[in-house]
């Protein structure tokens, strides 16, 4: 952003005191940039401005997010709109989420001198919801049906090592989730069901997820976040925030890179996974943060559990929202 830009949300030190720009005003004068709105208009088209109007509303309404640095969220967004995906929460398609980490940094007293203090740094990260890989798989025009789900006790009836065919028709007897399964079937009629029990998603994601890695989380604790009630629509994220959301997830990634037809949306996608993941154990790994701020040598961070922090979203935006889930302008 540039020094007239900065000067002019500052105000005009001849018509009215100067004061601190708000993270909102900042973010629309970054959106306002020529290079910015070339950006979005060569991922979007004619939609851009529609989709740069919901990226303010999305700031808008996470305390969060503003606390991250505007043109970084602008960098998150822009990752949605190449895929074409809203950033509606409340459509869950894909998500930016701001996770806050604990970093020391010299900070100067009002004597001018400087002290090493610990202070919350937030950082935004690009997260594909499984709703989000649903719908570009349905985009390359070539499935059939695609389906993903949790597996409760008494649904499963046997399964196949031989084939990976599973029988799924039993009767639920409890709330308790077993498992959980992602079928698909081409529309030259091949098909294939990944299934995954609570136990090997547990160690799946202790062993293969980056963001786990350092944390002195084990499979054990991973099982007792699995006996939670399924909540799909919740605002948390991650394993430790939503373990059945990622676990559906996880069984959609593992079946469509093995044995689906991928666009070049979707290996996009998933490159953006992996790349959201490697920032999650970048930061916990003691590196230095690229943002506005600056890092001293030997920090400890300590992630928390991403979650959303809405600000005056009232309840008929949220309907208005739901109702445009059949839409997909971008």
């Amino acid at each position: 952003m540039t020094q007239q830009t900065t000067t002019q949300l500052a105000g005009d030190a001849n018509n009215a005191p100067a004061r601190a720009p708000r993270p909102v005003d900042i973010l629309k004068a970054v959106i306002k940039e020529d290079e910015v709105q070339q950006q979005f208009r060569n991922a979007l088209g004619k939609n851009s401005g529609t989709f740069l109007t919901s990226v303010v509303e999305l700031f808008t309404g996470d305390s969060k997010l503003q606390k991250c640095e505007p043109k970084r969220v602008l960098t998150e967004c822009l990752k949605a709109a190449t895929l074409r995906l809203p950033i509606s929460k409340a459509l869950g398609f894909a998500f930016v989420i701001p996770y806050k980490s604990r970093v020391k940094q010299m900070v100067q007293k009002a004597d001018g001198s400087y002290k090493e203090e610990w202070v919350d740094v937030y950082t935004p990260s690009f997260q594909i919801g499984y709703k989000g890989l649903i719908q570009l798989a349905l985009r390359t025009g070539q499935y059939r049906t695609i389906n993903a789900d949790a597996v409760y006790e008494g649904e499963l009836r046997k399964g196949s090592k031989l084939t990976g065919i599973y029988d799924f028709e039993g009767e639920r007897i409890s709330d308790k989730v077993i498992g959980y399964f992602c079928y698909f079937e081409l529309l030259n009629g091949f098909s294939k069901t990944l299934y995954m029990s609570v136990e090997a998603m547990a160690a799946h994601a202790k062993q293969y997820s980056k963001a786990l890695s350092g944390k002195d989380t084990t499979v054990e604790s991973l099982l007792q976040m699995a006996n939670l009630p399924v909540a799909p629509d919740s605002k948390q994220v991650g394993w430790l925030g939503n373990f059945h959301g990622m676990a559906i997830k996880t069984t959609i990634r593992n079946l469509l890179s093995k044995y689906g037809y991928l666009s070049v949306e979707l290996q996009k996608a998933m490159d953006y996974e992996t790349e959201s993941d490697e920032k999650a154990v970048e930061i916990s790994a003691d590196r230095q943060l690229p943002a506005s701020s600056v890092a001293m040598p030997g920090n400890e961070i300590d992630i928390e559990d991403a979650t959303y922090e809405s600000v005056g979203v009232n309840a008929d935006a949220q309907k208005v929202e739901q109702s445009k889930e059949e839409e997909f302008p971008y």
